[in-house]
């Protein structure tokens, strides 16, 4: 709505760079470098075409980002206005490590990027792309010198196909978004207990029994691996094994430790299916089929999963416990560290190198086994001084709906990795944000990965030193519009979702109600509403943004005002905010009277919550400016309505019950005392 763009548009003194993630060290100077028809690109150096192919896409970014028509094709590097340089060729395969370095330098007369590869060249190309800004002569650049490189060489993105499938298209398009923010793995989750999604030719039962319809064809995978390459991102398939398998057996139940019959699950949580690893017709199997997917997927690392084995099913098993007796194997974590060594000899046998989640660091696994770490510092900080490379996804799983600054604050060597010596930190390869997709279908994916990921890139490509949070989130609100010429529709399918819950007319209302809500956060949303699989997720809570800027911007506004530290516009700010939240209760009322959508109707007592809620807070500010106590009685009133307010409605949050709270305790002084 017009008075939210207004409000949630930054407060500046000075123009600043809206770079993310952040460079290892940037220069700016005078002038600028103006785009126009007459902005070319040119070629030097190696002659890898990646370099050149990513040019042509600049082009056409910065055509479509600018509404500018540029000349088609490649420049004479002699006489073109940027002249990217990549010195050397890249890895055959791209590898942990390789140098993603590169220099960025724009001068009223032109720029340069010089790097010492493709990859580093395509980092700098996206950060000459957020330069690019309107101004008062048109569209230009600022003059800058950057020198940058990644903190470290991990930084990854996963998303889960197998709780809800993501088409190609869709993949394609989060590439692009992961790409333009510098993030270089995306682990691809492609098996669980609700869907197997891979076509596999040696095994053909498990797409055909074990996806529902829903999988990717082998041409498929390899045209997205091709897309991710020329784009710097390298692709890490995990296929989760002994547990997370129903979707396995339900083609080949002789895999599986319990009798069956086995289906896909249509709900969600840790089940007790998992495989037989006391057969070696397991390992028959496994073996025919990790030849068969280390062929299809070039890069070096393949993911196994191994987390969550409840050991249920082993422990009904006769058969497995004798074998366990047989063996002095005690316990199931013991039946299962043997299983990982099994397949992490079949992996290395075609020279792969396995990585696991925490629980696979059992036993006498070997050091170059890679742990991702999901437990947190603590099991990080252990598998690094067990010799293991690690990756961090504790703190940066997007699926919770948590704010983008909880992300952002996550440090991969705090904690107790703090106190690994400087050569076990050095195992400390990055992180990877994790899109788990029991929430989440292809038309709301992007809007729960973008824009809050690219502030867990920053924190994996900058320099340690790097966290203002009031900086990331004013430089999130223009990346974020970058993402949308990028590809993405994290903001795009917004409107179109409000209006088929409440109509074109009646969208705009909709909007300010619910920029005053988020979804549940963690894994509430699954106990409040007992989702699944065939779950429709057209609700109002499936289009909400993890993240209100309304409600977070409010809040901030109303800590000043009560610290009396205000800004001078935090109190208008504030007053506006409320007014649109108090009136959009009045101008939804027809809707909710005349509309039948029971998308529309379950919404109209969070409505009449939110505009009560927004008056009180509009009369505690009157209470604060007059320095007036209120009746006691008042106080009261509004305390219960705030700690109603508390309470999920229509399956979504209140955010502006906590800063209403903090102004009614303002004013009301010693009656508002919390008990």
């Amino acid at each position: 709505m017009p008075f939210l763009s207004s409000l949630l548009a930054p407060a500046q003194t000075k123009p600043e760079l809206d770079l993310m993630p952040w460079p290892a060290s940037v220069q700016t100077s005078t002038g600028e470098l103006r785009l126009d028809q007459s902005f070319t690109v040119g070629v030097r150096g190696n002659d890898d075409p990646r370099v050149k192919r990513a040019a042509l896409r600049l082009l056409d970014r910065l055509s479509r980002q600018t509404g500018v028509p540029m000349r088609p094709g490649l420049a004479d590097a002699a006489h073109a206005t940027l002249v990217v340089t990549a010195e050397h060729g890249s890895e055959r395969v791209q590898a942990v490590g390789e140098d993603e370095s590169y220099a960025l330098e724009v001068t009223p007369a032109g720029a340069t990027i010089t790097a010492p590869n493709a990859l580093g060249v395509m980092h700098g190309m996206e950060t000459f792309l957020q330069l690019v800004r309107a101004g008062a002569s048109g569209f230009s650049a600022p003059a800058v010198v950057i020198h940058d490189a990644p903190r470290f060489p991990w930084r990854g993105l996963l998303i889960d196909s197998a709780r809800h499938f993501i088409p190609p298209e869709v993949i394609r398009r989060n590439l692009d978004g992961m790409a333009a923010v510098k993030l270089n793995v995306f682990h691809w989750h492609l098996s669980d207990y609700q869907a197997f999604r891979i076509e596999s030719r040696k095994s053909p039962k498990l797409q055909e029994m074990g996806s529902g319809g829903l999988y990717y064809t082998q041409d498929q995978v390899r045209d997205i691996i091709v897309y991710a390459r020329e784009r710097g991102i390298r692709v890490v398939p995990e296929f989760d094994m002994p547990g997370h398998s129903t979707s396995w057996f339900v083609g080949y139940p002789e895999l599986a430790s319990g009798a069956g019959p086995y289906h896909l699950q249509t709900n969600f949580g840790v089940f007790d299916d998992a495989m037989d690893p006391t057969r070696e017709s397991t390992y028959r199997f496994l073996d025919k089929f990790l030849e068969e997917m280390t062929r299809l997927f070039p890069d070096p690392y393949f993911h196994i999963g191994g987390d969550e084995v409840t050991g249920k099913d082993w422990d009904r098993n006769p058969a497995i416990q004798e074998f366990m007796k047989a063996r002095g194997i005690k316990t199931d974590a013991e039946l299962q560290a043997y299983f990982t060594t099994r397949v992490q000899k079949i992996l290395k046998k075609y020279r792969k190198t396995m990585v696991g989640w925490d629980e696979v660091m059992q036993g006498d696994i070997p050091p170059e086994v890679v742990i991702q770490s999901w437990r947190g510092p603590r099991g990080l900080a252990a598998a690094a001084r067990a010799g293991h490379r690690v990756v961090l996804s504790n703190g940066f799983y997007i699926d919770l709906m948590q704010p983008a600054s909880q992300h952002y604050l996550i440090e991969p060597l705090s904690g107790d990795a703090a106190t690994l010596t400087p050569e076990q930190q050095k195992l400390v390869l990055g992180g990877e944000a994790t899109m788990w997709s029991e929430l989440v279908t292809p038309e709301n994916i992007d809007s729960r990965i973008w824009p809050r990921t690219a502030a867990i890139a920053e924190r994996l490509w900058s320099p340690q030193s790097v966290t203002d949070v009031d900086s990331m989130y004013r430089r999130l609100a223009a990346i974020s519009e970058d993402l949308d010429w990028a590809g993405l529709t994290h903001n795009s399918y917004y409107r179109p979702a409000l209006e088929r819950i409440a109509g074109p007319r009646y969208a705009p209302p909709l909007a300010a109600l619910a920029s005053a809500l988020e979804p549940p956060k963690e894994y509430a949303r699954l106990d409040i509403d007992q989702v699944s699989t065939a779950t429709a997720y057209n609700r109002l809570v499936d289009v909400l943004h993890p993240e209100s800027d309304a409600a977070r911007e409010f809040a901030q506004a109303v800590e000043r005002i009560v610290a009396k530290k205000a800004a001078p516009d935090d109190e208008g700010r504030a007053r506006a905010l409320l007014a649109g939240w108090s009136g959009q209760e009045q101008a939804l009322a027809p809707a909710f009277r005349n509309s039948p959508s029971f998308l529309l109707k379950e919404l109209a007592p969070i409505s009449q919550q939110v505009a009560a809620l927004a008056r009180t807070g509009l009369e505690a500010l009157d209470y604060v400016d007059k320095g007036a106590a209120p009746p006691p009685s008042w106080t009261q009133q509004a305390l219960a309505l705030a700690d109603a307010a508390d309470k999920p409605q229509a399956s979504t949050m209140v955010m502006i019950a906590a800063p209403v709270r903090l102004l009614v305790q303002a004013a009301g002084g010693a009656h508002a005392a919390t008990p």
